[in-house]
């Protein structure tokens, strides 16, 4: 999988209504350019009326000199097949705001992966509404912000928590975070909140779902990353997993097994996020992996 250190290689996402000669013009710019097509993924929903989606990855020389003249040149073709379009650069990585209140599962598998280098990303900050992960996180060098909520103190809190991300992450990690965001928060990182639960909604709403999950002797478990939208864990759904259990597994062990598949998903959901393989169309996404 390629990991963005290549100061030459750009990835572009298009989405469009499906219609010929899409990628014939999108590869006849890139050659006309000079560039080298490296990887090209491509889905459509339906042919005839539907949306098609597209995920290149190709190098140009000397692109951090050229990639804002590209961007000028290519919003003609972009204008002429009606595209939602972005492109960015693999050598700039994201940079993301962690989340995180009491479990520190969720946290520790991302910093596991970003400090070998298997998560190709910045880690720019964690913050968290209690200091408990405070000694786990400081010796990775990354700054710590225990911001208190509380049911009287939440707007305040996040009115803390925006002036300290403000403009200097690209995306936030709801790394197991136990707070409702509000829709003014969501709306200022539209798309750009990624969070981890259970896979047991709807069905089990409320506290102990492992526990209600055990009574009703249910056979799989497992785990779902989703953008956050203002419904609660109702936005588009990143990545999930799943393992059997049986009845020989009590509440504990549901609690374990649930554990290890959140760190697993939430981990790929946060690189595909970051390495820009995923696209969004209303409450679905297409993700190239």
């Amino acid at each position: 999988m390629e990991r963005g250190n290549n100061i030459n290689r750009a990835r572009m996402l298009i989405s469009c209504p499906d219609q010929p000669g899409i990628v014939a013009a999108v590869s006849h710019f890139l050659f006309e350019y000079g560039a080298n097509i490296v990887q090209s993924d491509q889905y459509t929903m339906d042919p005839e009326g539907g949306m098609f989606f597209i995920r290149i990855e190709f190098d140009l020389e000397e692109l951090a000199n050229r990639a804002e003249k590209l961007k000028q040149d290519f919003a003609s073709v972009a204008e002429k097949f009606s595209m939602d379009w972005s492109l960015s650069l693999a050598s700039q990585k994201k940079r993301i705001a962690i989340f995180v209140s009491k479990e520190d599962h969720a946290l520790l598998e991302l910093l596991w992966h970003w400090r070998a280098g298997d998560l190709n990303a910045d880690i720019a900050m964690v913050i968290s509404n209690h200091p408990d992960m405070q000694s786990l996180v400081e010796p990775f060098g990354i700054p710590y912000h225990h911001i208190p909520v509380t049911a009287d103190t939440k707007d305040e809190a996040e009115r803390r928590q925006l002036e300290v991300v403000g403009d200097q992450v690209d995306a936030i990690v709801l790394a197991r975070y136990m707070q409702i965001v509000s829709p003014s928060f969501i709306k200022h990182y539209a798309n750009r909140i990624i969070n981890i639960h259970h896979s047991f909604l709807p069905a089990f709403v409320g506290g102990k779902p492992y526990a209600q999950a055990h009574n009703r002797g249910v056979k799989i478990i497992g785990a779902t990353a989703h953008y956050v939208t203002e419904e609660l864990d109702g936005g588009p759904i990143i990545e999930q997993d799943v393992q059997r259990v049986s009845h020989r597994d009590n509440v504990e062990d549901l609690k374990r097994i649930g554990r290890h598949i959140e760190r697993i998903v939430l981990a790929r959901a946060v690189s595909w996020h970051v390495e820009d393989r995923i696209i969004v169309h209303n409450n679905k996404t297409v993700v190239f992996n």
